[in-house]
């Protein structure tokens, strides 16, 4: 471990597939929750230091959590390789019992993206999980090209009763609203959606009202 700052840490997580690149952002004393971001699909330049994932994790450290994001399995330094979604959930748990094991804390999940995809699918089932974000949540099926077909399917969001939060951009590319809006609403409370205007899948132009919404919903259903 090799502390680049007072308040940020670069670290290896112990992966199933060998060491996970991470950034360690630091919280309070007396943190309530410690978080997890994880990024947007690695083989279209998705990493830890992905705009979305920065300002979701600004959101989340401004209440004094401390915040992890690490790179999936294949992505930076990151060791072994893109399983299209599969043994990234397990990457997404290593995550979260590192996190468990530093603090003893109640944890919160954010995910962009992919990262949403695939860590919802991990942070739901964890009861150690007492909150989840979804950020740009993809609505599959999604075709970018012919070599690399992403599918999402989110049955299992019918059996989270953790809150809730989803946050994206009325003109997603990847999460049509009417789609989001049906998925969301299949889903049990409590729950929120939050749509973006004129923000797409990258909320260009929208970063600050990202940061509110997860802000905001923070404050009124997670430490209140």
């Amino acid at each position: 471990m090799i502390a680049s700052n007072a308040s940020i840490r670069s670290l290896f997580l112990d992966g199933p597939t060998g060491r996970l690149e991470a950034l360690l952002n630091a919280g309070a004393d007396n943190a309530s929750h410690a978080a997890v971001v994880c990024h947007p699909h690695p083989l279209f330049g998705g990493t830890l230091h992905n705009k979305v994932v920065f300002h979701t994790m600004k959101a989340l450290n401004s209440f004094g959590f401390p915040v992890l994001r690490f790179n999936f399995r294949g992505t930076g330094l990151s060791q072994g390789e893109h399983d299209q979604g599969n043994g990234e959930v397990d990457d997404v748990r290593a995550a979260l019992d590192w996190l468990d094991a530093e603090y003893h804390l109640p944890l919160v999940f954010a995910g962009f993206s992919f990262g949403a995809a695939v860590g919802l699918r991990a942070a739901c089932a964890d009861a150690r999980v007492r909150a989840v974000i979804g950020v740009g949540t993809p609505i599959g099926p999604v075709v970018a090209d012919s070599e690399v077909p992403r599918t999402y399917t989110f049955e299992f969001l019918q059996e989270c009763m953790k809150p809730k939060l989803f946050v994206s951009g009325a003109r997603d590319q990847f999460g049509p609203r009417a789609k989001l809006e049906a998925l969301v609403a299949s889903a049990p409370e409590p729950k929120k959606l939050v749509m973006t205007e004129g923000a797409d899948h990258f909320f260009e132009g929208r970063l600050r009202e990202l940061r509110e919404a997860i802000e905001t919903w923070i404050r009124e259903r997670v430490i209140a």
